[in-house]
């Protein structure tokens, strides 16, 4: 990196990733939950235009962010990918950089104070407490209406009800009632955390939750492990129970459905998978992109072959053994890379129809909106119609 008479570092030690996406008009999710990651969404509703999930909130020398697409970097990432709407010059991209970090050490607490006042008071925990909260059983008498919701019969809520839970923060002083609680477990069987689900959309993770090496587990084994065969990662519990209920009839009774909370951590997977010495592991991630980034992250991981990512034009470009070739994400995963690589087949498929984003959409039967493509008349015709107005510019 040039020097331009700026010290990034002492800089990044005054500049976070908060500063700077608060001023591009980001927002805290407070829904998403305080802790060791905080998310800001840049637009609202269904308009969400952006996520950044950036750690170490209450400390700018050390956050970073990524998106659940694979993509990830430091506050000077940020600032150079939204360099337009800084209005700076110079030389190049760094000496512009360092204009937009100077200006930034000197400006004073601006209008998002409330988000950062917020994201203090709440103090992120070191670790999960779990005397903070208050776990019970579900009554299988008085199932949970969130559960009809999400479209699980009652037999699959049954079936899962030794690895859900109702949980209530002690330390919560504006809801008093419980919410859905998924346990996230180590290699020992020991509960690290919970991501948390409620009614209106609510979601977040127990404070502390550990989500680096811990995951959400529902083994069916009975307590035989080495007698699973296929173990099934999905982006969120209820997916998972989405997908057992829509394939049930085709899975073999010992097996194991995994949650990952909807982020990625190398340390989840093989944590999972040390568990079951015997077992496949197979992608049931969402349908977008960044279902296909872990997934190819998954084969890598267990594969033994380090790979780098990147998002192009409609496929993955994929660094790997020395070589570099693209993937088509609306292909079969494994298949490709046995192309390139030397894959042993650790790992499989088992998406969601391609009409669906992920299982739970799939089993409420609501289809991705079609994106519609005009008729080869009217891309004629609109042609037509451009090129006429280029002629009399």
């Amino acid at each position: 990196m040039p020097d331009y008479k700026v010290n990034f570092k002492e800089l990044k030690a005054r500049v976070g990733v908060t500063d700077v996406a608060y001023a591009l008009g980001y927002r805290l999710d407070r829904k998403a939950g305080v802790g060791r990651y905080i998310e800001l969404v840049l637009g609202d509703g269904r308009e969400k235009r952006d996520t950044l999930i950036v750690s170490h909130p209450n400390d700018r020398a050390s956050q970073t962010f990524f998106r659940r697409d694979g993509s990830k970097g430091d506050v000077l990432t940020l600032i150079r990918e939204n360099m337009d709407a800084f209005l700076v010059t110079g030389k190049d991209d760094w000496q512009k950089v360092a204009k937009v970090m100077a200006r930034f050490a000197n400006m004073p607490e601006p209008e998002y104070n409330d988000d950062r006042e917020y994201v203090k008071s709440v103090r992120a925990a070191s670790a999960f407490d779990i005397s903070r909260y208050e776990v019970k059983q579900i009554d299988m008498e008085r199932i949970p209406r969130i559960f009809h919701q999400r479209g699980l019969s009652d037999e699959t809520v049954r079936q899962f009800a030794p690895f859900v839970f109702l949980i209530r923060d002690r330390r919560n002083g504006n809801f008093d009632g419980y919410n859905i609680g998924f346990p996230y477990t180590d290699t020992d069987n020991q509960v690290k955390g919970y991501e948390v689900r409620g009614y209106g959309g609510y979601k977040s993770k127990a404070a502390g939750t550990d989500s680096s090496s811990a995951a959400w587990v529902a083994d069916f084994s009975g307590g035989n492990p080495e007698a699973v065969r296929c173990v099934f990662f999905c982006e969120s519990a209820f997916d998972a129970m989405a997908f057992h209920q829509m394939n049930r009839n085709q899975l073999h009774p010992d097996v194991a459905l995994v949650s990952l909370g909807g982020t990625f951590s190398d340390n989840q997977i093989t944590g999972v998978m040390n568990r079951f010495p015997n077992a496949k592991a197979f992608d049931c991630f969402d349908n977008d992109i960044a279902g296909r980034i872990y997934g190819l992250r998954m084969i890598g991981l267990l594969e033994g072959i380090p790979m780098k990512i990147s998002k192009t034009e409609g496929y993955l470009q994929v660094e790997a053994g020395g070589k570099n070739f693209t993937v088509n994400p609306g292909k079969a995963l494994p298949s490709q890379l046995a192309a390139h690589l030397p894959v042993h087949y650790r790992t499989g498929q088992w998406l969601p129809p391609k009409a669906f984003k992920d299982w739970n959409d799939c089993l409420l039967n609501k289809p991705v909106a079609p994106v519609l493509v005009p008729r080869k008349e009217e891309r004629d015709r609109n042609l037509a119609e451009r090129r006429k107005g280029n002629l009399k510019m």
